[in-house]
């Protein structure tokens, strides 16, 4: 296969999911969508469309190729590492008050949504299932994590931690994933009508959550941003997926493993990051520049990585 074959096809993966972020943005400045519709809208995809999603590709996937304790484990393991370098790393370049807000933006990527869209992009029913489960990962170790680095710089409020246990774990997504294990692996079959409609229903996820991310993005806040934004943003898009996906690949994970990781750790900063910050105190422009950067980056990052991942014969 020529480079110009692989290009194509890596493309081919990553344009669709980055053309309805560009969607979204144009639909917003166009007046066609508002606030209102993309706050409803990420609710549905939060609460509804994305646990059905992901409760579907679970039970329809074969636990004996996707159910991978080894690789959930160097995620969690590769998650902490991410999180202590960055750390680390603000404490020799970042402001006293900004380190909690950038260590998160630096860290916490977009899983949800733009690594299981594209997951699901380059592996099909593969990705989606194996996403799902990396999915329970994600929002226990990025949760977890954010809320240590916010609280250890706040200045004025106290975090909550019984408050905070308690949204994890009645987090929607993670209801999904315990959920669908147990019929994954007593292989219930439920009724075709129902699973029918659930595909209907799980089909909104992907393309509105994108929409909704492109919609929220402010061209503005990135002009304005600084260097802690650039810093951050560049540590979560180039560096920590190089080191992450090369440490992957040094312990033996190769193939669609190896590229469902790299996907995963080159997502763009999570929105859900946002929320939090402004919820503890933080710097909130600071959280909305690194999380808009990184999303407009990540069109051009993830590209150029899948691509040297297939022309390197790693995935």
């Amino acid at each position: 296969m020529s480079l110009l074959e692989i290009l194509l096809g890596t493309l081919e993966v990553t344009l669709p999911v980055f053309a309805m972020v560009f969607i979204g943005l144009g639909l917003k400045r166009l007046g066609w969508i508002d606030q209102a519709f993309i706050a409803t809208a990420s609710q549905l995809v939060f609460k509804a469309t994305m646990p059905t999603l992901i409760f579907l590709s679970i039970i329809r996937a074969d636990l004996n190729a996707t159910l991978n304790p080894r690789l959930l484990g160097f995620f969690a393991l590769a998650t902490l590492g991410s999180f202590l370098f960055a750390w680390g790393w603000s404490l020799l370049r970042v402001p006293y008050p900004e380190r909690g807000v950038y260590v998160q933006g630096a860290f916490r990527g977009n899983c949800g949504i733009v690594g299981l869209a594209l997951a699901a992009g380059m592996y099909g029913d593969y990705g989606l299932s194996m996403g799902g489960l990396l999915l329970g990962v994600v929002i226990l170790t990025y949760n977890a994590f954010s809320v240590i680095a916010l609280a250890s710089y706040q200045e004025t409020r106290r975090a909550d931690w019984h408050s905070i246990l308690s949204h994890i774990a009645r987090n929607p997504l993670i209801l999904a994933v315990v959920a669908a294990i147990p019929v994954a692996a007593l292989e219930l079959r439920l009724p075709g009508w129902l699973m029918t409609s659930g595909d209907y229903f799980a089909s909104l996820t992907l393309p509105l959550a994108l929409i909704c991310i492109g919609a929220t993005l402010s061209l503005g806040a990135i002009l304005e941003s600084g260097r802690l934004a650039s810093g951050a943003s560049l540590m979560k898009m180039v560096t920590i997926p190089i080191l992450a996906t090369s440490a992957a690949w040094l312990v033996g994970f190769e193939g669609r493993e190896l590229g469902v990781l790299f996907l995963f750790f080159a997502s763009p900063t999570a929105a859900a990051s946002f929320v939090m910050v402004k919820a503890m105190g933080g710097n909130a422009a600071l959280a909305a520049s690194i999380i808009a950067l990184t999303t407009l980056m990540a069109s051009l990052t993830i590209t150029l990585g899948v691509f040297g991942l297939r022309v390197g014969g790693m995935i």
